[in-house]
């Protein structure tokens, strides 16, 4: 079944107009979500909105936005007064620069949509993705749409482009405020580290090595209610604080190797693919071992 575009937009590249269809590119039932319901009958439940002062329900109707600009204190605006502040959409992606891609940390992603050319578009659509992986560099642009403006990275994939929107400078907290206690490194640690970390490395990210398993485990256990069947309750076990035994580092990382070093030399069956194992080493953190590669 062909993917269905959320909008058309036009993408301006200097005096080049492209015209595009933008696509989710979320996949349609991919996760797990519940649905709050009353315990007595079964029913589906509605949020309501309860004034704090009255203690009384207020319906839509009687409901105003206001900023609160000082504690408990608010100005309050009018649904015309929150529309003449909206952003005008113009169905443009308007391009400001380009910039090398690897300049943009992904710290500033936010949602991702595929783009792809609409009627009489092809040709300058194609040209600008050449162009982006010619120079290996992507495009910043500005978007408006839903009454805001959005910027918006233009970067090329395999055989098409991604809008990723981003967020603004003040939206990103600055990691100058996270406290990040410094340590030294001693050589032979670091050799030790590196070495590790070459062990179980792999030449590119494959997201089919990887699963949810939490929502296999509610995907089964909801099957299982459906037909009827009970689920186990494991007993509750308490969850580590973090402050686990304290080891010596250097024979947590030569332990590992060794750990990883003989899965990776244990035999594999034909037909039967290795399972990922997972290696943990004290201040460095888990880490994820692969099946080696025929």
């Amino acid at each position: 079944m062909a993917a269905r575009s959320l909008a058309s937009l036009t993408i301006s590249f200097g005096l080049v107009s492209i015209p595009v269809k933008i696509f989710t590119t979320a996949q349609s039932g991919g996760g797990v979500s519940f649905n709050y319901l009353h315990k007595d009958c079964g029913s589906r439940l509605k949020q309501q909105y309860v004034c704090i002062k009255e203690d009384v329900r207020v319906e839509r109707a009687d409901m105003v936005k206001g900023f609160e600009f000082a504690k408990d204190q608010y100005v309050t605006f009018e649904p015309d007064e929150l529309k003449e502040l909206e952003e005008k959409g113009t169905g443009t992606v308007e391009i400001t620069e380009f910039v090398p891609e690897k300049e943009i940390d992904p710290l500033y992603y936010e949602k991702a949509y595929y783009v792809a050319p609409d009627k009489g578009g092809a040709k300058p659509y194609a040209l600008l993705a050449e162009g982006m992986r010619k120079t290996h560099r992507c495009a910043l642009a500005r978007w408006a749409a839903r009454g805001k403006q959005y910027l918006v990275q233009l970067r090329p994939m395999e055989n098409g482009l991604i809008m990723q929107q981003l967020r603004y400078s003040d939206e990103v907290k600055p990691v100058s405020e996270i406290e990040i206690e410094s340590a030294p490194v001693k050589a032979a640690e670091l050799d030790l580290a590196v070495k590790l970390i070459e062990q179980i490395s792999a030449d590119a990210f494959n997201p089919a090595d990887y699963e949810d398993a939490v929502k296999n485990r509610i995907t089964e256990a909801v099957e299982k209610k459906v037909q009827g069947k009970e689920i186990s309750i494991s007993p509750a076990v308490p969850e580590s604080g973090g402050e686990g035994k304290v080891i010596d580092l250097m024979d947590a990382l030569r332990g590992s190797l060794a750990k990883t070093t003989k899965a990776r030399q244990a035999p594999v069956k034909v037909g039967e693919r290795k399972p990922p194992k997972r290696a943990t080493v004290s201040g460095i953190g888990p880490a994820r071992a692969r099946a080696a590669r025929r």
